[in-house]
């Protein structure tokens, strides 16, 4: 007879997810290339991905997702959509949207202060992307976002890298 604790068989509670204090949305507009990410099924064999996020005149953000499929050189893929604040004391909690009704969490936990590096996770911590205006991370900066992703509550195992041209 095996015999359990209701106390063991329960998920280990993690705290909130924390988003960095302010996000000043005119320097976080352009152009970020992921670096890394929990895969998605809706990004499935996607490499070379980019995210261009630009204002639109109703105060939202234009979202144009890019990727290639199977290979750096494979088929050009792009999703358009649109995203909003949802917490504008920080400007760090955004929806994101590329089908109506169907909206997801963005929240920016980690972002440099020059707005070199972000990093974008979800609430439950199902979603991550390691986001750059780089298409390249130094090995010791990605190192450290590792560390503070984990900090975060996140398993660093579920993270992969991200192919990007060179």
């Amino acid at each position: 007879m095996l015999i359990t604790s209701p106390l063991l068989a329960q998920k280990q509670e993690l705290p909130p997810l924390q988003t960095v204090p302010k996000v000043d949305l005119n320097r976080y507009l352009g152009t970020w290339y992921e670096i890394a990410t929990i895969p998605q099924r809706f990004q499935k064999g996607c490499t070379a991905v980019s995210a261009t996020y630009t204002l639109r005149p109703d105060g939202k953000i234009k979202v144009l997702n890019e990727c290639r499929k199977d290979s750096l050189n494979g088929k050009y893929k792009a999703a358009k959509g649109k995203a909003w604040v949802v917490d504008t004391v920080s400007n760090a909690k955004l929806k994101v949207q590329f089908f109506w009704p169907f909206s997801g969490a963005y929240w920016i936990i980690e972002l440099d202060s020059s707005y070199q590096y972000a990093v974008v996770g979800h609430p439950d911590r199902k979603y991550l992307w390691i986001l750059s205006r780089s298409r390249k991370m130094d090995d010791s900066l990605y190192n450290d976002l590792m560390k503070r992703i984990q900090n975060h509550g996140y398993n660093l195992s579920g993270i992969i890298k991200t192919s990007q041209p060179e």
